[in-house]
Order: structure tokens, then C-alpha cells, then sequence
């Protein structure tokens, strides 16, 4: 029997070693890499290195682009392009409403054409409208845990060969074309992940309180979903991969799922314990419910993750949330 999936949690350990995926930018010829203050479980502040949520959500959100594309699911115009406007960019889109349409009707409009749009969020303003489809899947920073992550900075030169020459008989400035010396972070250790995903809010209207997509719909988007979050931790991409490819040596930690209307629980892996107090609010959790309604899969590697990930995304069906007035 599938399970139905109200919610859906990813809280783990990644070890990364010898990225730059974010940076802050440059100054002179030294790149600055992203830092964060951040306060732990003993109330002790920190600042470490950390990658921005709008990294990963951007990594997801294009491998979902490119699944989509690929199983013919349905997208904008701008989304076809992987344009940030997304569904503002397409013109077709934008010219179905006016300001008089009610609000409802055109997030029905929008769900019914992009599965992008449906899941990654949207603010529509155009038409004199502002109306807000808040994302399905959420992405918190990925941070350094204290003590268990270093950031070096690196020499590095631009050999050019003849460099004395450059800029003879060209009339040009030669200033950017000779050897020039530069320094470039990198990051190793081990980074705390969470992130969330309302399974089922596919294809809901919050407006309206209803579905916009059918059931086979929101299932095709529900895998493809489940399948762009595996890809985005299989491959983080970002800045200076390159030459500064990251080594992803390990991923571990805990998948948490409700098959009722519960919050899948979610605790940072910056809490040192945070696994085992996953299992004791999901047995409260399921106390409270008289149920099973909250499930943790653990796992310790890679491969693991991958496993659990297939696993739900072939044998789970998004949750119908209904409301039947007696």
C-alpha cells in the first residue's frame, strides 16, 4: 500500500571538502567567502563559513526544470527558459486576466500551467494584482558546525607567457591581460542541512482551498519533486566549480514524513543530539495522534539517502488534504 506523504523533512550532516560554492565577492585580488554568526545549543555564538538557502533552492529548482522538460510536465513559457521572471515572462500567461478576474481563478490559471510556478513559489503582480504563491519546498542555510569546518585562502597565479609584451602595438590597456596573482577560499568540513517540503500543497489553491491539478498530475509532479531534491544533494553546484569541484565525502542524517496533518518535525544537526530528539517528538507526535502518522528514516551514507529517496518517491502518493462540512 503507498504511503501518502502530508509532509517531508531532510535533516543531516553533509561533509564537503575544498568548495567555494558562495562567496561574498572580491576585493582587490582576494575573493571573501560567505560567513554567518550563528548561536548553539550551549548559547555560545559562532562564525562560520555557510552556503545561502538561495543556493540549494536554485540547484533544485533546476534540476526539477530539467526533469520536467524532459517527462513533458507542464511550464511556462519563462520557465521553459529557466527565465527568473518565470511565469511573468510569459506574455500568454499575463494576458488571460485581467484586474477584475478573481484572485482564485488565476492561481488556478497559474497551477494548471507550471508545475515550476507551482511548487518553487511566485509573486504575480501584474494586472494590477499582487498575489502570492508561497513555495512547497523550503531550504535552510547549509552552515558550518563550529569546530568541524575550516576555510583556508589559496595562492594563485596567472601565467602568461611574454607577458612583457602584451599590449605592444595593440593600443590597448594591457592592464588585465599579463600575470596576474590572485587569492581564492576553500572550505572543507562538515555543514548542517534542513530543509522542508509541503507534499501536500502540490497543485492546492490556498485561495480557493482546492486542488487545481488532478490526482495523476500531482503525483507525476510529486516524483519529480522527490527526484530533484535527490539530485540537488548529489550535486551541489555554485561557485568556482571549475577547478574547486567539491568533494562530497559523506551524508547522513534523518528523513522525517507524516501521513497526517502534521508538520513533518524538523531539529538542526547543529544540536549534537538532534537525531534523538527527532525520535522523541515523533513519539509524542504519534501519542497525540494515536497513531503512527510520523515515520523517521535514517541514514548514514550517500547511498543510503538515495535508497530512501527512491524508495518514497515510487511508493508514496501525496497527501489529499479535503474538508467535508457536517
Amino acid at each position: 500500500m503507498a504511503t501518502s506523504i502530508y509532509s517531508l523533512s531532510i535533516c543531516g550532516l553533509a561533509t564537503l571538502d575544498l568548495h567555494s560554492l558562495n562567496n561574498e565577492g572580491g576585493e582587490g585580488n582576494q575573493i571573501a567567502t560567505r560567513m554567518v554568526n550563528i548561536v548553539t545549543q550551549d548559547d555560545r555564538l559562532h562564525q562560520v563559513n555557510a552556503i545561502s538557502g538561495d543556493m540549494y533552492k536554485h540547484i533544485q529548482a533546476e534540476h526539477l526544470q530539467r526533469i520536467a522538460k524532459q517527462r513533458n510536465l507542464p511550464l511556462c513559457k519563462g520557465c521553459l527558459e529557466f527565465n527568473a521572471n518565470r511565469i511573468l515572462a510569459d506574455s500568454n500567461f499575463i494576458n488571460s486576466f485581467s484586474k477584475q478576474t478573481p484572485d482564485r481563478e488565476v492561481i488556478d490559471n497559474m497551477l494548471a500551467r507550471c508545475v515550476q510556478d507551482d511548487l518553487e513559489g511566485i509573486l504575480i503582480t501584474a494586472q494590477s494584482k499582487a498575489l502570492g504563491r508561497k513555495s512547497a519546498v523550503e531550504f535552510g542555510w547549509v552552515v558550518g558546525v563550529p569546530g568541524e569546518v575550516s576555510t583556508d585562502s589559496y595562492f594563485h597565479v596567472k601565467y602568461v607567457a611574454d607577458s612583457g609584451k602584451l599590449g605592444e602595438n595593440t593600443g590597448k590597456d594591457a592592464s588585465n591581460l599579463g600575470q596576474n596573482i590572485f587569492h581564492r577560499p576553500a572550505s572543507s568540513g562538515n555543514y548542517a542541512v534542513v530543509a522542508t517540503i509541503e507534499v501536500a500543497r502540490i497543485g492546492f489553491n490556498d485561495i480557493s482551498q482546492e486542488y487545481a491539478v488532478d490526482d495523476a498530475g500531482r503525483q507525476a509532479r510529486f516524483v519529480a519533486l522527490m527526484e530533484s531534491l535527490l539530485y540537488t544533494f548529489l550535486q551541489p553546484n555554485g561557485a568556482m566549480r571549475n577547478t574547486q569541484h567539491p568533494h562530497l565525502v559523506n551524508f547522513k542524517g534523518v528523513v522525517t514524513l507524516t501521513s497526517d496533518v502534521v508538520p513533518a518535525p524538523s531539529i538542526s544537526p547543529l544540536n549534537s543530539s538532534y537525531q534523538a530528539e527527532l525520535g522523541k517528538v515523533a513519539r509524542s507526535l504519534n501519542t497525540l495522534r494515536g497513531g503512527e502518522v510520523v515515520q523517521l528514516r535514517s541514514f548514514e551514507s550517500i547511498s543510503d539517502f538515495a535508497e530512501i529517496m527512491t524508495d518514497l518517491s515510487l511508493k508514496s502518493v501525496p497527501y489529499k488534504l479535503s474538508y467535508t462540512q457536517g
